[in-house]
């Protein structure tokens, strides 16, 4: 599975989100690649992926893909919401 994360400018809560997703995804023993972008670049390769993560604030920004979860956090840091996310759309 390859996720995506992404933020404004691609740094700094980017980062701290992919850091809590590969706790979740270690602790649930699940094998994937985490990477994180800016919201730009993100947009682009957006199709690639098979799940995106980023704030609500930024959903929107990814209305075009049908067929990828694309899940909003309240909580950028709560492992819980992330893990639920990830359940709820069927990737756990």
């Amino acid at each position: 599975m390859k996720i995506l994360v992404c933020c404004i400018s691609g740094m700094g809560s980017s980062q701290m989100i992919k850091m809590k997703i590969n706790n979740v995804l270690k602790r649930l023993e699940i094998t994937a690649s985490v990477d994180h972008k800016a919201l730009g670049e993100a947009k682009s390769v957006a199709k690639d992926y098979d799940a995106i993560f980023c704030s609500l604030a930024l959903v929107d920004n990814f209305k075009a893909l049908k067929n990828t979860p694309i899940m909003g956090l309240r909580n950028l840091l709560s492992e819980v919401e992330i893990e639920t996310a990830l359940k709820e759309n069927g990737l756990v």
